[in-house]
Protein backbone atom coordinates (compact mmCIF):
# COMPACT_ATOMS: atom_id res chain seq x y z
CA UNK A 1 0.00 0.00 0.00
CA UNK A 2 2.96 2.33 0.58
CA UNK A 3 3.42 3.20 -3.14
CA UNK A 4 -0.28 4.04 -3.46
CA UNK A 5 -0.18 6.25 -0.36
CA UNK A 6 2.99 7.99 -1.53
CA UNK A 7 1.47 8.64 -4.94
CA UNK A 8 -1.72 9.87 -3.28
CA UNK A 9 0.21 12.33 -1.10
CA UNK A 10 2.08 13.67 -4.13
CA UNK A 11 -1.18 14.10 -6.06
CA UNK A 12 -2.79 15.75 -3.03
CA UNK A 13 0.06 18.25 -2.70
CA UNK A 14 -0.10 18.99 -6.43
CA UNK A 15 -3.89 19.41 -6.19
CA UNK A 16 -3.54 21.90 -3.33
CA UNK A 17 -1.06 23.96 -5.36
CA UNK A 18 -3.37 23.81 -8.39
CA UNK A 19 -6.34 24.84 -6.27
CA UNK A 20 -4.51 27.96 -5.11
CA UNK A 21 -3.11 28.95 -8.51
CA UNK A 22 -6.39 28.70 -10.46
CA UNK A 23 -8.95 31.47 -10.28
CA UNK A 24 -10.11 34.78 -11.71
CA UNK A 25 -6.60 36.08 -11.02
CA UNK A 26 -3.97 33.54 -12.02
CA UNK A 27 -1.11 33.08 -9.57
CA UNK A 28 2.00 31.12 -10.46
CA UNK A 29 2.92 28.01 -8.50
CA UNK A 30 6.27 29.64 -7.66
CA UNK A 31 4.47 32.57 -6.04
CA UNK A 32 2.14 30.23 -4.15
CA UNK A 33 5.05 28.25 -2.73
CA UNK A 34 6.89 31.46 -1.92
CA UNK A 35 3.94 32.94 -0.02
CA UNK A 36 3.43 29.73 1.96
CA UNK A 37 7.14 29.47 2.78
CA UNK A 38 7.29 33.11 3.84
CA UNK A 39 4.26 32.72 6.11
CA UNK A 40 5.62 29.58 7.74
CA UNK A 41 9.25 30.73 7.93
CA UNK A 42 9.44 34.54 7.61
CA UNK A 43 12.51 35.71 5.77
CA UNK A 44 13.21 32.35 4.18
CA UNK A 45 12.56 33.61 0.65
CA UNK A 46 12.71 37.02 -1.00
CA UNK A 47 9.31 38.69 -1.26
CA UNK A 48 8.85 39.58 -4.93
CA UNK A 49 5.03 39.54 -5.07
CA UNK A 50 2.46 42.20 -4.33
CA UNK A 51 0.44 42.34 -1.07
CA UNK A 52 -2.68 41.75 -3.16
CA UNK A 53 -1.42 38.45 -4.50
CA UNK A 54 -0.30 37.42 -1.05
CA UNK A 55 -3.81 38.10 0.26
CA UNK A 56 -5.34 36.08 -2.58
CA UNK A 57 -3.08 33.12 -1.84
CA UNK A 58 -3.00 33.12 1.96
CA UNK A 59 -6.32 34.64 2.99
CA UNK A 60 -8.66 33.42 0.25
CA UNK A 61 -7.58 30.45 -1.82
CA UNK A 62 -5.39 28.40 0.50
CA UNK A 63 -7.95 28.10 3.33
CA UNK A 64 -10.65 27.33 0.77
CA UNK A 65 -8.56 24.62 -0.86
CA UNK A 66 -7.58 23.08 2.47
CA UNK A 67 -11.22 23.10 3.58
CA UNK A 68 -12.18 21.31 0.36
CA UNK A 69 -9.55 18.67 1.08
CA UNK A 70 -10.71 18.18 4.68
CA UNK A 71 -14.38 17.95 3.74
CA UNK A 72 -13.73 15.56 0.86
CA UNK A 73 -11.55 13.35 3.05
CA UNK A 74 -14.10 13.29 5.86
CA UNK A 75 -17.10 12.49 3.69
CA UNK A 76 -15.19 9.76 1.84
CA UNK A 77 -14.04 8.05 5.05
CA UNK A 78 -17.54 8.18 6.51
CA UNK A 79 -19.00 6.80 3.29
CA UNK A 80 -16.57 3.88 3.34
CA UNK A 81 -17.44 3.06 6.96
CA UNK A 82 -21.19 3.29 6.34
CA UNK A 83 -20.96 1.01 3.33
CA UNK A 84 -19.21 -1.56 5.53
CA UNK A 85 -21.61 -1.57 8.48
CA UNK A 86 -24.73 -1.51 6.27
CA UNK A 87 -23.27 -3.94 3.69
CA UNK A 88 -24.77 -1.64 1.08
CA UNK A 89 -22.63 -0.20 -1.73
CA UNK A 90 -25.11 2.69 -2.13
CA UNK A 91 -24.79 3.98 1.44
CA UNK A 92 -23.31 7.41 2.06
CA UNK A 93 -23.99 10.31 4.47
CA UNK A 94 -26.17 12.07 1.91
CA UNK A 95 -28.43 9.12 1.08
CA UNK A 96 -28.81 8.09 4.72
CA UNK A 97 -30.10 11.52 5.70
CA UNK A 98 -27.10 12.44 7.88
CA UNK A 99 -26.16 15.41 5.71
CA UNK A 100 -29.74 16.67 5.78
CA UNK A 101 -29.79 16.48 9.56
CA UNK A 102 -26.55 18.41 9.77
CA UNK A 103 -27.93 21.03 7.40
CA UNK A 104 -31.11 21.42 9.46
CA UNK A 105 -29.09 21.91 12.65
CA UNK A 106 -26.86 24.49 11.01
CA UNK A 107 -29.83 26.36 9.54
CA UNK A 108 -31.46 26.46 12.96
CA UNK A 109 -28.30 28.06 14.36
CA UNK A 110 -27.81 30.51 11.50
CA UNK A 111 -31.39 31.78 11.23
CA UNK A 112 -33.00 31.30 14.63
CA UNK A 113 -30.87 30.59 17.70
CA UNK A 114 -27.91 32.78 16.81
CA UNK A 115 -24.28 32.01 17.61
CA UNK A 116 -24.86 31.61 21.35
CA UNK A 117 -21.67 29.54 21.67
CA UNK A 118 -19.63 31.62 19.27
CA UNK A 119 -18.11 29.95 16.23
CA UNK A 120 -18.70 26.55 17.85
CA UNK A 121 -22.47 27.00 17.62
CA UNK A 122 -22.89 26.00 13.98
CA UNK A 123 -20.74 22.81 14.03
CA UNK A 124 -22.27 21.70 17.34
CA UNK A 125 -25.82 22.28 16.11
CA UNK A 126 -24.96 20.57 12.83
CA UNK A 127 -23.58 17.58 14.74
CA UNK A 128 -26.73 17.47 16.88
CA UNK A 129 -28.88 17.53 13.74
CA UNK A 130 -26.80 14.83 12.05
CA UNK A 131 -26.97 12.66 15.17
CA UNK A 132 -30.73 13.17 15.42
CA UNK A 133 -31.09 12.15 11.77
CA UNK A 134 -28.98 9.04 12.40
CA UNK A 135 -31.10 8.02 15.36
CA UNK A 136 -34.25 8.71 13.34
CA UNK A 137 -33.06 6.42 10.54
CA UNK A 138 -32.26 3.67 13.05
CA UNK A 139 -35.66 4.20 14.70
CA UNK A 140 -37.51 3.99 11.40
CA UNK A 141 -35.71 0.79 10.43
CA UNK A 142 -36.61 -0.78 13.77
CA UNK A 143 -40.23 0.46 13.62
CA UNK A 144 -40.68 -0.86 10.07
CA UNK A 145 -38.67 -4.04 10.74
CA UNK A 146 -36.49 -2.96 7.83
CA UNK A 147 -33.50 -5.13 8.58
CA UNK A 148 -32.09 -5.41 5.06
CA UNK A 149 -29.42 -3.04 3.81
CA UNK A 150 -31.59 -1.85 0.92
CA UNK A 151 -34.42 -0.91 3.28
CA UNK A 152 -31.99 0.95 5.49
CA UNK A 153 -31.10 3.20 2.57
CA UNK A 154 -34.79 3.69 1.79
CA UNK A 155 -35.38 4.65 5.42
CA UNK A 156 -32.53 7.14 5.14
CA UNK A 157 -34.04 8.69 2.02
CA UNK A 158 -37.45 8.97 3.74
CA UNK A 159 -35.94 10.60 6.83
CA UNK A 160 -33.93 12.93 4.59
CA UNK A 161 -37.12 14.17 2.90
CA UNK A 162 -38.78 14.80 6.27
CA UNK A 163 -35.77 16.65 7.66
CA UNK A 164 -35.35 18.77 4.55
CA UNK A 165 -39.03 19.71 4.80
CA UNK A 166 -38.33 20.85 8.36
CA UNK A 167 -35.25 22.74 7.16
CA UNK A 168 -37.31 24.47 4.47
CA UNK A 169 -39.81 25.56 7.12
CA UNK A 170 -36.93 27.04 9.12
CA UNK A 171 -35.80 28.94 6.03
CA UNK A 172 -39.36 30.12 5.33
CA UNK A 173 -39.73 31.44 8.89
CA UNK A 174 -36.25 32.98 8.99
CA UNK A 175 -35.05 36.48 8.17
CA UNK A 176 -35.60 36.97 4.40
CA UNK A 177 -32.37 38.97 4.21
CA UNK A 178 -30.37 35.93 5.35
CA UNK A 179 -32.18 33.19 3.46
CA UNK A 180 -30.35 33.81 0.18
CA UNK A 181 -27.03 33.08 1.86
CA UNK A 182 -28.46 29.97 3.53
CA UNK A 183 -29.93 28.62 0.29
CA UNK A 184 -26.59 29.12 -1.47
CA UNK A 185 -24.89 27.40 1.47
CA UNK A 186 -27.30 24.44 1.20
CA UNK A 187 -26.12 23.91 -2.37
CA UNK A 188 -22.59 23.47 -1.08
CA UNK A 189 -19.99 26.21 -1.08
CA UNK A 190 -16.51 26.84 0.24
CA UNK A 191 -16.22 30.52 -0.62
CA UNK A 192 -16.52 31.69 3.00
CA UNK A 193 -13.62 29.54 4.22
CA UNK A 194 -11.32 31.13 6.79
CA UNK A 195 -8.30 29.88 8.66
CA UNK A 196 -10.29 29.85 11.89
CA UNK A 197 -12.80 27.49 10.27
CA UNK A 198 -10.23 24.81 9.51
CA UNK A 199 -9.63 23.86 13.13
CA UNK A 200 -12.96 22.10 13.58
CA UNK A 201 -13.03 19.83 10.49
CA UNK A 202 -9.33 19.08 10.98
CA UNK A 203 -9.87 18.16 14.63
CA UNK A 204 -12.89 15.93 14.03
CA UNK A 205 -11.11 14.20 11.14
CA UNK A 206 -8.02 13.67 13.30
CA UNK A 207 -10.20 12.01 15.94
CA UNK A 208 -12.47 9.92 13.72
CA UNK A 209 -10.02 8.57 11.15
CA UNK A 210 -7.66 6.81 13.62
CA UNK A 211 -10.64 5.26 15.39
CA UNK A 212 -12.06 3.87 12.15
CA UNK A 213 -8.61 2.72 11.03
CA UNK A 214 -8.09 0.84 14.30
CA UNK A 215 -11.48 -0.80 13.71
CA UNK A 216 -10.62 -1.82 10.14
CA UNK A 217 -10.66 -5.54 11.05
CA UNK A 218 -14.15 -5.13 12.52
CA UNK A 219 -15.29 -3.26 9.42
CA UNK A 220 -13.95 -6.11 7.27
CA UNK A 221 -15.97 -8.57 9.35
CA UNK A 222 -19.12 -6.44 9.07
CA UNK A 223 -18.93 -6.56 5.27
CA UNK A 224 -19.31 -10.36 5.46
CA UNK A 225 -22.37 -10.33 7.70
CA UNK A 226 -23.62 -9.78 11.24
CA UNK A 227 -23.42 -13.46 12.16
CA UNK A 228 -19.81 -13.75 11.07
CA UNK A 229 -18.93 -10.53 12.91
CA UNK A 230 -20.64 -11.79 16.07
CA UNK A 231 -18.72 -15.07 15.97
CA UNK A 232 -15.51 -13.00 15.92
CA UNK A 233 -16.54 -11.36 19.18
CA UNK A 234 -17.84 -8.08 17.77
CA UNK A 235 -20.83 -6.51 19.54
CA UNK A 236 -22.56 -5.88 16.23
CA UNK A 237 -25.39 -3.57 17.32
CA UNK A 238 -23.13 -1.45 19.53
CA UNK A 239 -20.39 -1.22 16.91
CA UNK A 240 -22.86 -0.23 14.19
CA UNK A 241 -24.34 2.48 16.42
CA UNK A 242 -20.87 3.76 17.33
CA UNK A 243 -19.87 4.05 13.67
CA UNK A 244 -23.14 5.84 12.94
CA UNK A 245 -22.42 8.33 15.73
CA UNK A 246 -18.84 8.87 14.52
CA UNK A 247 -20.18 9.35 11.00
CA UNK A 248 -22.77 11.83 12.25
CA UNK A 249 -20.08 13.78 14.10
CA UNK A 250 -17.82 14.02 11.06
CA UNK A 251 -20.64 14.77 8.63
CA UNK A 252 -22.25 17.35 10.88
CA UNK A 253 -19.04 19.34 11.28
CA UNK A 254 -18.19 19.12 7.57
CA UNK A 255 -21.71 20.21 6.57
CA UNK A 256 -21.51 23.13 8.99
CA UNK A 257 -18.62 24.67 7.03
CA UNK A 258 -19.31 23.46 3.49
CA UNK A 259 -23.06 23.01 3.13
CA UNK A 260 -24.57 19.86 1.66
CA UNK A 261 -22.13 18.14 -0.68
CA UNK A 262 -23.54 14.86 -1.88
CA UNK A 263 -22.17 11.69 -3.44
CA UNK A 264 -18.54 12.07 -2.32
CA UNK A 265 -19.07 9.35 0.27
CA UNK A 266 -20.75 7.18 -2.34
CA UNK A 267 -18.21 7.41 -5.15
CA UNK A 268 -14.81 7.54 -3.52
CA UNK A 269 -14.92 4.25 -1.51
CA UNK A 270 -15.85 2.35 -4.68
CA UNK A 271 -12.89 3.83 -6.51
CA UNK A 272 -10.64 3.04 -3.54
CA UNK A 273 -11.78 -0.59 -3.43
CA UNK A 274 -11.23 -0.86 -7.18
CA UNK A 275 -7.65 0.38 -6.74
CA UNK A 276 -6.52 -1.42 -3.58
CA UNK A 277 -9.04 -4.19 -2.88
CA UNK A 278 -11.54 -4.62 -0.08
CA UNK A 279 -9.33 -4.59 3.02
CA UNK A 280 -10.44 -1.58 5.06
CA UNK A 281 -6.93 -0.88 6.32
CA UNK A 282 -6.22 0.17 2.73
CA UNK A 283 -9.68 1.38 1.75
CA UNK A 284 -9.90 3.97 4.53
CA UNK A 285 -6.48 5.49 3.81
CA UNK A 286 -6.97 5.61 0.05
CA UNK A 287 -10.53 6.92 0.44
CA UNK A 288 -9.23 9.75 2.62
CA UNK A 289 -6.65 10.78 0.02
CA UNK A 290 -8.95 10.36 -2.98
CA UNK A 291 -11.79 12.23 -1.26
CA UNK A 292 -9.53 15.19 -0.58
CA UNK A 293 -8.16 15.22 -4.13
CA UNK A 294 -11.59 14.85 -5.71
CA UNK A 295 -13.23 17.70 -3.81
CA UNK A 296 -10.31 20.05 -4.43
CA UNK A 297 -10.69 19.50 -8.16
CA UNK A 298 -14.48 19.75 -7.92
CA UNK A 299 -13.98 23.14 -6.26
CA UNK A 300 -11.61 24.17 -9.06
CA UNK A 301 -14.32 23.29 -11.57
CA UNK A 302 -16.93 25.18 -9.54
CA UNK A 303 -14.75 28.29 -9.64
CA UNK A 304 -13.87 28.12 -13.33
CA UNK A 305 -16.88 26.72 -15.21
CA UNK A 306 -18.88 29.94 -14.87
CA UNK A 307 -16.08 32.37 -13.99
CA UNK A 308 -16.21 34.96 -12.56
CA UNK A 309 -19.36 33.52 -10.94
CA UNK A 310 -18.73 31.01 -8.14
CA UNK A 311 -20.88 27.95 -8.82
CA UNK A 312 -21.97 26.00 -5.71
CA UNK A 313 -19.74 22.96 -5.43
CA UNK A 314 -22.73 20.78 -4.63
CA UNK A 315 -23.88 21.20 -8.23
CA UNK A 316 -20.60 19.81 -9.53
CA UNK A 317 -20.50 16.84 -7.14
CA UNK A 318 -24.20 16.21 -7.68
CA UNK A 319 -23.75 16.02 -11.45
CA UNK A 320 -20.70 13.76 -11.27
CA UNK A 321 -22.12 11.70 -8.42
CA UNK A 322 -25.50 11.25 -10.05
CA UNK A 323 -23.90 9.87 -13.20
CA UNK A 324 -21.68 7.62 -11.08
CA UNK A 325 -24.76 6.43 -9.16
CA UNK A 326 -26.51 5.46 -12.41
CA UNK A 327 -23.44 3.58 -13.65
CA UNK A 328 -23.16 1.82 -10.29
CA UNK A 329 -26.80 0.76 -10.38
CA UNK A 330 -26.29 -0.53 -13.93
CA UNK A 331 -23.22 -2.52 -12.92
CA UNK A 332 -25.05 -4.06 -9.95
CA UNK A 333 -27.99 -4.97 -12.18
CA UNK A 334 -25.65 -6.51 -14.72
CA UNK A 335 -23.92 -8.50 -12.00
CA UNK A 336 -27.21 -9.86 -10.77
CA UNK A 337 -28.26 -11.37 -14.08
Amino acid sequence: MAPAVSLGLVLLAASVIAGVTVGAVSVSAETVLGVIANKLWPGLVAVDWSPGREAIVWDVRLPRTLLAGLVGAGLAVVGAALQAITRNPLADPHLLGISSGGAAGAILALLHTGLFLGLLTVPLMAFAGALAATLAVLGVTRFASATSADKLVLAGVAVSFVIMAFANVLIFLGDPRATHTVVFWMLGGLGLAQWSHLLYPAAVLALATPYLYLKAVDLNAMTIGDETAATLGIAVARFRLTVFVVGAMVTGVMVAFSGIIGFVGLMIPHIARYLVGGNYERVLVVSLLLGAIFLIWADILARTLMAPEDMPIGIVTGLIGGLFFIVLLRSKAGGGR
